[in-house]
C-alpha cells in the first residue's frame, strides 16, 4: 500500500529530529531482583539514548543526512552524548546547552534471560522547550521531521512549521502530556508504543484503540503501534497492516532503544520510496539487529549489513 503523502526533494537533510536526547546507564542482571535482595551485575555500561537522537542516529547509520535539535544540560552526561551524536555524523547546530542543568538520564535494569528492562528515568524541568523556544525554520530544512511529544506546545509548533514546507511529520509517542491534543491532528503519521493508544483513549483492544486514535487526527494520518516481539501494526484506508518481529541474531541482549530504531528504519523505507509493508519489515528488520547490543544505539545496522539480514546473507553477530 502507498503512502497517502510524498516526502519534498532537494531538501538540506533527509530526516530532522525534534525531542528527547538521554544517557543511559545499562545494568544487566542475571535476573531482575526481588525486594531486599543482593545480587550480582554481569555487566555495566554507558550508552546514549533518546527517542528523537537515537532515531537520528539510526537514519545516520543507514547512510542518510539528518541533524537533531533539543537540550542537553552542561553536566558531563551532556557532553558525553552530544559528542556520540556528533561522531554519527548527525547534524547538531541546533542543539542548545542550558547552563546548570542536568542532561536527562536512565537507569535501565536489563534481565539478561531475554533481554527485557525496567527504566528509572529523570528529566531537568530546565530542558523543557516552550513554544515560543522551539526552533525555528527547523523542519522546513528535512524532508521528514520526526518528534516524540515530550513538549506538545514546542513539538506543534515545529510541527506547524513542517506543514507549511510540505515536510511530513513523523511522531514516536509513549505517553500522555499537556497539550497534545493540539499536536495530534499536525502528525502524518504516528507510530506509538503499545501502551499509548490505551492511555489516550481508555480501550484496551489494540485495533480498537488505534481506531479512536486515528479520529483524533487527520484524514490522511497514518497510526500503527510496535508491539515488541510481535512486531507492529499500523491502521491506514480502513485496513489493518501487521508485520511479524524478526529474531534477534544470537539472541536478545537488550531491548532498550528498540522503538527507535524501528522508527529509523521504517522513515527509512518510506524516504527510500517504499510502500507501507516493505516499511514495517525494515523498521522490525532494524529493531531486531539493535537488541543484539546493550544500549539503544550499538546494534544499529549500516545498510548493507541491514539488507545482508533481511536477504539471509551474511553474519550479524
Amino acid at each position: 500500500m502507498r503512502f497517502p503523502f510524498r516526502t519534498p526533494i532537494g531538501r538540506e537533510f533527509d530526516a530532522v529530529g525534534f525531542g528527547l536526547n538521554a544517557v543511559d546507564h545499562l545494568i544487566l542482571m542475571p535476573e531482575y531482583p526481588t525486594f531486599d535482595t543482593k545480587t550480582r551485575l554481569i555487566e555495566h555500561v554507558q550508552s546514549a539514548g533518546g527517542q528523537a537522537a537515537s532515531a537520528m542516529a539510526g537514519l545516520q547509520r543507514l547512510g542518510l543526512k539528518t541533524a537533531y535539535a533539543g537540550r542537553f544540560g552542561s553536566d558531563a552526561e551532556g557532553q558525553f552524548g552530544l559528542a556520540t551524536l556528533r561522531d554519527a555524523g548527525v547534524n547538531v547546530e541546533r542543539v542548545e546547552m542550558i547552563e546548570g542543568a542536568r542532561t536527562q538520564i536512565a537507569f535501565i535494569v536489563i534481565d539478561a534471560r531475554n533481554g527485557e528492562r525496567t527504566i528509572f528515568w529523570e528529566r531537568d524541568e530546565r530542558l523543557a522547550y516552550s513554544a515560543e523556544e522551539a526552533p525555528a525554520g527547523f523542519a522546513a530544512r528535512g524532508r521528514v521531521l520526526h518528534l516524540d511529544a515530550h513538549d506538545p506546545p514546542a513539538c506543534a509548533r515545529v510541527a506547524q512549521g513542517a506543514r507549511a514546507a510540505g515536510t511530513v511529520v513523523s511522531a514516536d509517542i509513549d505517553n500522555i502530556y499537556a497539550g497534545l491534543p493540539e499536536l495530534l491532528p499536525l502528525i502524518d503519521i504516528l507510530i506509538s508504543s503499545k501502551e499509548f493508544p490505551r492511555r489516550l483513549t481508555g480501550i484496551d483492544d489494540e485495533r480498537a484503540a488505534l481506531l479512536a486514535v486515528k479520529a483524533r487526527m487527520g484524514t490522511n494520518a497514518l497510526v500503527g503501534m510496535t508491539l515488541g516481539e510481535r512486531g507492529a501494526l499500523i491502521f491506514h484506508e480502513g485496513q489493518f497492516i501487521a508485520a511479524s518481529a524478526f529474531p534477534v541474531p544470537g539472541g536478545c541482549r537488550d531491548t532498550t532503544g528498540a522503538g527507535d530504531a524501528f522508527h529509523a528504519g521504517f522513515l527509512y523505507g518510506m524516504l527510500q520510496g517504499e510502500e507501507i509493508e516493505a516499511c514495517l519489515t525494515l523498521g522490525c528488520a532494524v529493531a531486531a539487529l539493535k537488541c543484539r547490543s546493550l544500549g539503544a544505539r550499538a546494534g544499529l545496522p549500516a545498510a548493507p549489513e541491514l539488507f545482508n539480514f533481511l536477504s539471509g546473507e551474511g553474519e550479524t553477530s
